[in-house]
């Protein structure tokens, strides 16, 4: 019995991941589709500022409980979620959300291959590489300015990995993502109004855009996220984020009719296979590691 339920729980950090993918990617496109009326900034402010709100009444957090240590990792992350969000979105007003995720996914693969300690879980790792590479080469004829917010995205992200795993296990709660979503918001909310409130105010239905880019692009990935960082390690959970461009591709296709080229599709099945070996490979291994051990502890926290 307890094989079999080891066997099930394998499959549960890999599915977590799929499932944020998912909504994130989705969010993602609603996003970009309301770009005719308003511009990514403001939607990346109205995101955080929505999320911070329903997390903060949800989880109601107490600052004053929280120890020097907890404040450092909760500030880094708001500020990450607050340069990400725009560099994402602006990402993907210059290219199609299949190929802006497979950029924004070199930041957690550069994470995954510093920290491999084992060949397949390397090859998995420069596999996923490899196909970003490709991607981005030149001659790839994609706009300068879509890459660079791309490769701004994947560095934030490369931190936001580190840094929710942080704060995951520094709290037995989901004080410390409210606290950070909240520190994210202050920072972007009054730059988004400044440059787009006055449009906000015309069009009063962006509001429940933004609400709903919210829900999707923020609150459900970043919780799902930093349960899936309490029970493996930020190595196996870079190379399972492997698995977002080809649902960005499909999310693209179906909600928006973006295209990708052969070329895109050929980088893009690169970095899913490699997502398909971590899913074979890395969860149960997590679980034998030291750092697996720590997020293991941290559930077991949580769940307490």
């Amino acid at each position: 019995m307890n094989a079999r339920h080891a066997h099930r729980g394998r499959w549960v950090p890999p599915l977590l991941v799929l499932a944020q993918i998912s909504s994130l990617q989705l969010g993602s496109a609603v996003a970009k589709g309301a770009y005719d009326e308003v511009g990514a900034i403001a939607l990346a402010g109205m995101r955080l500022l929505f999320s911070a709100v329903i997390v903060c009444v949800l989880v109601r957090p107490r600052p004053g409980a929280m120890t020097p240590r907890q404040w450092r990792a909760s500030i880094a992350l708001g500020v990450v979620f607050a340069t990400m969000n725009v560099a994402y979105f602006q990402a993907i007003t210059y290219l199609p959300i299949g190929v802006a995720s497979t950029i924004e996914l070199l930041g957690p693969v550069v994470v995954s291959v510093a920290m491999s300690r084992h060949w397949r879980d390397m090859a998995g790792a420069l596999m996923a590489l490899t196909g970003v590479v490709l991607l981005a080469s030149p001659g790839a004829d994609l706009p300068m300015a879509g890459l660079l917010m791309g490769a701004l995205a994947a560095t934030c992200r490369a931190a936001y990995v580190v840094l929710n795993r942080r704060v995951g296990l520094l709290f037995d709660d989901w004080s410390g993502l409210a606290v950070a979503l909240a520190v994210g918001a202050c920072l972007l909310t009054p730059v988004a109004a400044v440059t787009h409130g006055a449009t906000v105010a015309r069009h009063p239905h962006l509001l429940l855009t933004g609400l709903l880019v919210a829900v999707l692009s923020s609150l459900i990935p970043y919780s799902l996220d930093m349960t899936a960082l309490r029970r493996i390690d930020v190595r196996a959970f870079g190379v399972l984020l492997a698995m977002s461009p080809a649902v960005g591709a499909c999310v693209g296709f179906v909600v928006l009719g973006e295209h990708v080229t052969v070329r895109q599709c050929a980088a893009i099945a690169l970095v899913v296979i490699a997502g398909a070996w971590s899913v074979r490979s890395a969860p149960g291994r997590a679980d034998r590691s030291p750092a697996g051990s720590a997020t293991d502890s941290g559930s077991e926290t949580l769940r307490s």
